[in-house]
């Protein structure tokens, strides 16, 4: 089990996507570097008021110890009294545009050790897309990157790891999904670790074909005060989410990360309303009819 390949892997990809992402933006990422007290660190990358995203983080974190928290052990007996490493590439992609949707993406692994006994690892990620005015082309060409990335590994992984996304983005407290979905997968090993590893890079390197075409297409669209008020209410979803919800998040907090890296995924502007519903037959009322449902978006 080559634990220094995966973190070879994931720092090459962090690479690759923020170089893929500011070519595009034409602003640079900057880079801050960061050491962890307990133990481990990593490097974290953000673009602020670019051309076309607005806010872009990029994180690679490799943290370890000699003991998870209790909080990270107690559905998981069997982690307790065992060191452990957790690395990963976390990113989350905001745009200036309200018709470039937000799109957040992840991978990482995970390995508890114990002398004497068989380690415990697994791989997990997958990315997500989060639409403020719903594009049907968008979607399909999302998941049909997605799917294709997962062929090779079975014809059940896609559909499973879709299904997966579809519940774990979803909203319990507004009863409604983050977005269109994507991929999603946790606790993976079932393939051995070759193979498992050889998933998680085809998840991860087809990041940016799913998402730059999607960019590249809507960005220079038109919109106005009403698509950035809409945009605005929308990634209040993305907060609660974060901040009630997700795993990673979570972790990292419960772990003793670095707050800043762990909050860079939150939008830099975002507002809240009260009971606002869309306007019958508009735009915005499209989105929930037609975009924020269960959908096969490939048939």
């Amino acid at each position: 089990m080559d634990k220094q390949a995966v973190k070879t892997y994931l720092l090459q990809l962090q690479d690759n996507i923020c170089n893929a992402l500011a070519a595009v933006d034409g602003k640079p990422f900057v880079e801050d570097s960061w050491q962890r007290a307990e133990g481990g660190g990593g490097r974290s990358r953000v673009l602020a008021d670019g051309n076309i995203i607005e806010k872009g983080g990029v994180n690679f974190s490799h943290v370890f110890g000699d003991s998870l928290p209790p909080s990270a052990t107690a559905q998981r007996p069997e982690l307790a009294g065992r060191s452990f490493e957790a690395m990963g590439v976390s990113l989350v992609i905001h745009p200036r545009s309200p018709m470039v949707p937000t799109s957040h993406a992840n991978v990482r692994f995970f390995i508890a050790e114990k002398p004497g006994e068989e380690p415990v690892w697994w791989f997990g990620g997958g990315y997500d897309l989060t639409p403020y005015y719903g594009n049907e082309a968008d979607c399909r060409s999302w998941h049909e990157t997605a799917k294709a990335a997962c062929q090779p590994f079975g014809d059940e992984i896609y559909p499973r790891f879709k299904r997966q996304c579809d519940e774990y983005f979803y909203l319990k407290h507004r009863g409604e999904p983050r977005g269109i979905g994507g991929l999603f997968y946790d606790d993976f090993n079932e393939l051995g670790f070759e193979q498992s590893f050889a998933l998680t890079r085809a998840v991860g390197d087809s990041y940016i074909a799913a998402y730059l075409p999607i960019v590249e297409r809507r960005h220079a669209e038109p919109w106005g005060e009403r698509e950035r008020d809409f945009q605005l209410y929308r990634r209040g979803r993305y907060v609660e989410f974060n901040l009630v919800f997700d795993r990673g998040t979570l972790f990292g907090l419960q772990s003793g990360g670095r707050t800043e890296s762990i909050l860079m995924s939150l939008p830099p502007l975002v507002s809240w309303k009260y009971d606002w519903q869309p306007q019958p037959g508009s735009a915005e009322a499209e989105l929930y009819e037609r975009y924020l449902v269960d959908r096969d978006w490939l048939a």
